[in-house]
């Protein structure tokens, strides 16, 4: 009986655990705009801020090819577009985000910007 009991708890406890763990849809806490600076005020803060929206709506437009696929675009439009701006350029798919150092040094974090626009559409001071 004592046997049963244990394994019954250990159960339990384990049931407890898993319930506890949090969701691995990255795409959905990383993308999500709500409660954050519109996308068109944060690019008019300066170049390298017009920048990054500018790759972040290229990074959301929706390629039927899987989130590698939209990091690969994003990464060579911000190549072609950005390329004396931008120092080095990674991406982390998974998570949803682009890794961007730019010419004087300054390191951000980009993810998809989903509102409707493309990356052409924001306006880069010069």
């Amino acid at each position: 009986m004592r046997p049963l009991r244990l394994s019954i708890l250990a159960l339990l406890a384990l049931a407890s655990g898993s319930a506890g763990c949090r969701d691995y849809n990255l795409k959905r806490h990383d993308s999500g705009q709500a409660g954050l600076i519109p996308a068109d005020q944060y690019a008019r803060y300066g170049r390298e801020q017009a920048i990054i929206v500018a790759i972040g709506r290229e990074f959301a437009r929706p390629y039927n090819s899987g989130p590698q696929a939209q990091a690969d675009v994003a990464i060579a439009y911000a190549r072609n577009k950005f390329g004396a701006d931008i120092v080095d350029i990674s991406a982390d798919p998974a998570g949803y985000r682009l890794v961007v150092t730019f010419k004087d040094g300054w390191r951000t974090a980009i993810v998809p910007i989903a509102d409707g626009k493309t990356g052409d559409d924001t306006k880069i001071p010069s």
